[in-house]
């Protein structure tokens, strides 16, 4: 794995904030959806940067969305340079967050898997309730102070 030059960091950060506040003053194209910058990703020389981002309405994989990018890329290169105060303007590469969509489609996928495991295991909840060692915050892996105390009254 390639080590991270902290510099590229920065300024990876930092045209994150720039690169948002030139879509949104600089690309007059009103079919550009508005949009998030997610994540900034540099090269070491600093030449080129990729710009991963989310649209805040519709599909991300929007052809005509990356393809205004793509022609915007090439006006906000002298902007961006400037902005940065880069000897060389850097060359932007845009492209849809997949981590997001990726984390999102997870977060569903394990949503649903709890609703059915639930729906499955808890088909009558007064049953379940009756039979010993069932107790629903065992289940869960909640710690119940009440049994210390029980335990240790008994002792007593």
């Amino acid at each position: 794995m390639p080590r991270e030059v902290p510099r590229a960091r920065r300024i990876a950060e930092q045209v994150q904030r720039v690169l948002s506040q030139l879509l949104l003053r600089e690309v007059r194209d009103p079919r550009l959806k508005p949009m998030t910058v997610t994540h900034v990703k540099v090269s070491p020389d600093l030449t080129h940067m990729w710009v991963n981002y989310t649209l805040l309405a519709g599909d991300s994989h929007d052809e005509l969305q990356k393809e205004i990018l793509d022609e915007a890329a090439v006006y906000l290169r002298g902007p961006l340079g400037r902005a940065l105060k880069l000897r060389l303007a850097p060359q932007l590469h845009f492209a849809p967050d997949e981590e997001l969509e990726r984390g999102n489609r997870l977060d569903d996928l394990i949503g649903r898997a709890v609703r059915d495991d639930r729906a499955r295991h808890v088909d009558d909840p007064a049953q379940a309730a009756a039979e010993p060692g069932t107790d629903a915050d065992e289940d869960l892996g909640h710690y119940d102070s009440r049994l210390d105390d029980e335990a240790d009254d008994s002792r007593t």
